[in-house]
């Protein structure tokens, strides 16, 4: 921290793991981009650890712990994970999974650039970022409509979606992943609603209140679309998604929340390594990236 501070830049640290898609992804298409990278190497200094590694490492309050106990204590659930710090040590933004080149720039233009006392993250991701995609929201049939009371009245767990218009991800995310069998299957163990971010529509959250759309995802801190966030029947969060997913994961999201595993094991990534196992010992293939 204080030889970034010294050097004029900022504290990044990368929390990874072997034979992650996306970690992948992120090292060959977003860093092999020369833009990002310079940027990067000017303006941050950047810490990667493996969240299942030995290493000790001092935290910012100076607690000592191994990389994974440090994982642990962060509630890391998905790779890669990158969490930004301004010079007092505080945490300025933290990126929960993998975001595609042109996102990821934008959230190193705002770090670098000292903004989150001028605009939001996710303000900042609105206004900055532009993507060929469609200028209308997707309906799908399952899809609660309005009034939406989302208190669970049901043993249904909930899954809320946040999506924007112009979104390539979002485009994507119905065009593949709503289309796969095993998605549409474990969807429909769910009450499933979806909003824009920035829209005004009201809504009674799980928790009781009642306030525009716009405000509650606000309060849940959520910058990326799509997002989901997942309410258990007791209309606690349960887990969410907020970075872009191939549908392996999406999937594998679904099931665990409506399978009640998250209340088990609260590392995702264990239950996810669990569950590839046992589709390999069916015979199935397995392919993180699809």
């Amino acid at each position: 921290m204080a030889q970034a501070a010294r050097e004029g830049k900022r504290l990044m640290i990368l929390f990874e793991q072997n034979g992650c898609p996306y970690c992948k992804e992120l090292i060959l298409t977003n860093f092999s981009q020369k833009a990002i990278a310079d940027k990067a190497r000017k303006k941050f200094l950047a810490v990667s650890l493996n969240i299942w590694g030995d290493r000790e490492v001092t935290w910012t309050d100076g607690r000592k712990f191994s990389e994974k106990r440090l994982a642990a204590f962060l509630k890391i659930q998905f790779t890669p994970t990158l969490v930004f710090f301004d010079e007092r040590g505080g945490v300025v933004a933290r990126l929960n999974g993998y975001y595609p080149p042109h996102r990821f720039e934008a959230v190193l233009d705002w770090v670098a650039g000292r903004r989150e006392r001028k605009i939001a993250l996710a303000e900042y991701l609105r206004t900055a970022v532009r993507e060929p995609a469609g200028e209308q929201l997707h309906d799908e049939p399952f899809f609660l409509k309005p009034p939406y009371d989302l208190r669970r009245h049901r043993a249904r767990p909930l899954a809320v979606f946040f999506e924007t218009p112009s979104c390539a991800a979002c485009d994507e995310l119905h065009r593949e992943s709503f289309r796969r069998a095993g998605i549409a299957e474990a969807l429909k163990r769910f009450d499933v609603a979806r909003f824009a971010l920035g829209e005004r529509t009201p809504v009674t959250t799980p928790e009781g209140d009642r306030l525009p759309a716009e405000d509650w995802a606000r309060s849940l801190g959520l910058s990326y679309t799509p997002s989901v966030v997942f309410f258990g029947t007791d209309g606690r969060e349960a887990f969410r998604i907020e970075a872009y997913l191939r549908p392996f994961h999406l999937w594998g999201s679904l099931e665990y929340v409506a399978s009640g595993a998250y209340l088990r094991e609260p590392n995702f990534q264990r239950f996810l390594q669990a569950r590839a196992d046992e589709l390999r010992g069916r015979g199935e293939a397995v392919d993180l990236w699809r």
